[in-house]
């Protein structure tokens, strides 16, 4: 696939903020402020952190990169694919896991690294390289798309990643501190105001690409790691070329690395209890329940149809479905 570098020039105050005038916006589900940019809106916090993104990260062809929208399962992925990925180097007992968090250990490229000399800071850290990104795959550098770098995406029942998004959203920087009720901010979610959404054309950016470059896009679903933790445990761990060994699998460690990352686990580690995620935003509030079909505690069945219908027309002929309806009867 040809890849079209896409150049914007690194504004700074009042450059910067004319750029973002001339942008679409709208006030998301989260009640924050979002960008229409190059397809998808941005939130606010995000978008200058996003552009840096694309214009001054290399790539490396040892780099991994995980990508999500937001509250699909981002925590846990970071958190597993940071283990499997250490193991040699840290016991679990000792993983730094415990005392700095999944969103310590692997840093989001929108956020956390945040000007040109912070990104050529990162070309100076030994591989393999962890980074986490919400941006779309067409948004990602060509640097990224271009080259051996491997990319894991974790996606979610749309319904449960809405109600978690939605509580979540309370703790989003904005300058407006409106939380949207259930119904106005499922209207919005319904019209792809969400953070990177649309979801619908999130979700087809990675899976297309899974399609195209098996050995390089890795596109998992929240609800399959949760029915079988172990599979998906060494499936990550085959794509990112590091497979457990027999003598590592007679020694319980894929069972141990999936209760160090549980979510009840983590829920008790001290990064989740005393530290500070993205934003500045308590730890803790990354990590609400976990579960799969929670949405049937808070949603309509006439909201459980109306999403039904708009991803029956949205991924129509994709090969990419999910059974919103199986997943409400098999509430856990």
């Amino acid at each position: 696939m040809e890849c079209v570098e896409i150049i914007v020039e690194e504004e700074q105050g009042d450059e910067s903020q004319e750029f973002l005038q001339h942008l679409p916006t709208e006030i998301g589900m989260g009640g924050n402020l979002l960008y229409l940019y190059q397809g998808f809106w941005c939130p606010q916090v995000s978008i200058k952190g996003m552009m840096l993104f694309q214009q001054h990260f290399k790539a490396q062809e040892t780099d991994l990169i995980l990508a999500s929208i937001p509250k699909s399962g981002t925590t846990w992925l970071k958190a597993l694919t940071y283990t499997i990925v250490n193991r040699s180097r840290h016991s679990l007992e000792k993983s730094p896991l415990l005392t700095n968090g999944p969103h310590g250990v692997v840093p989001f490229l929108e956020f956390d690294v945040s000007s040109r000399n912070q990104f050529q800071e990162q070309d100076k850290l030994p591989g393999p390289r962890i980074f986490g990104t919400h941006s779309p795959y067409t948004a990602l550098p060509c640097s990224v798309k271009d080259s051996a770098t491997k990319v894991v995406y974790v996606c979610r029942n749309p319904l449960d990643m809405f109600i978690s998004y939605w509580k979540f959203s309370v703790n989003i920087p904005k300058e407006n501190e409106e939380h949207l009720s259930l119904g106005d901010a499922f209207d919005k979610f319904c019209q792809g105001l969400h953070g990177y959404g649309p979801f619908w054309d999130h979700l087809l950016g990675y899976w297309k690409a899974s399609l195209e470059r098996p050995d390089k896009v890795l596109f998992l679903k929240y609800e399959d790691i949760k029915k079988n933790n172990v599979l998906y445990i060494k499936k990550l761990a085959n794509f990112l070329g590091l497979p457990f060994s027999v003598e590592e699998e007679e020694q319980g460690l894929i069972e141990e690395t999936s209760r160090l990352c549980s979510f009840e686990s983590m829920k008790n580690h001290e990064a989740t209890r005393t530290g500070t995620g993205p934003l500045g935003i308590p730890a803790s509030a990354f990590l609400r329940k976990g579960k799969v079909g929670d949405s049937l505690n808070y949603l309509t069945p006439s909201m459980v149809s109306r999403v039904e219908n708009l991803i029956q027309e949205k991924l129509q002929d994709s090969g990419l479905s999910f059974c919103l309806s199986s997943a409400f009867q098999n509430n856990s």
